[in-house]
């Protein structure tokens, strides 16, 4: 029984890990927890900038917990940054659908396309409140995750994005 929840076990404790929800967090114990009723199961303890989580270690796959992207990846990713965008469902629910079946696949990569793809969106026209709130959303993740894989400050992450952004604006427009 102990084998198995070793093999099971795909982070350590000190890796900096994405919870689709909660953003990064520090993976800072693995241990034995009984909450509730339950049996006793085997969790993640990960603190967050305002909290700390439990995550069942069987269940982080389901739940889509990864570790941060790594910093010699941040290139392919200011690459697809810059790259032109994709055009957006012009009807508004069915974007918003599109949009979140994209970013419920959890990767770094779509977080990326996302913002890409929102913002310049929004360069054409105003966005609507869902489309605005999940622009915010996903920048706030991706800010937050590029820090943490660059060693740098949410501030300049948002910087450097914006930037790399930026450069898309004539092609999204023409």
């Amino acid at each position: 029984m102990r084998q198995n929840k070793e093999l099971l076990i795909q982070f350590k404790i000190g890796d900096f890990v994405v919870h689709p929800v909660y953003g990064v967090g520090h993976l800072v114990k693995i241990e034995q927890k009984q909450f509730s009723e339950m049996r006793a199961r085997l969790y993640y303890q990960i603190t967050l900038p305002s909290s700390t989580v439990w995550i069942p270690v069987e269940a982080q796959a389901a739940i889509g917990l990864r570790l941060v992207t790594a910093r010699s990846d941040l290139d392919q990713y200011r690459v697809l940054l810059k790259s032109r965008p994709v055009p957006l469902h012009k009807d508004h629910k069915q974007r918003h659908l599109e949009l979140v079946s994209r970013l419920n696949q959890g990767s770094f990569q779509v977080v990326c396309e996302v913002v890409r793809d929102l913002t310049a969106w929004g360069w054409r026209k105003s966005l609507n409140r869902t489309d605005a709130v999940t622009l915010k959303k996903t920048q706030e993740s991706l800010y937050q995750e590029w820090a943490t894989a660059a060693g740098v400050s949410v501030a300049e992450a948002t910087k450097e994005i914006q930037c790399l952004l930026q450069t898309t604006q004539p092609a999204s427009l023409g």
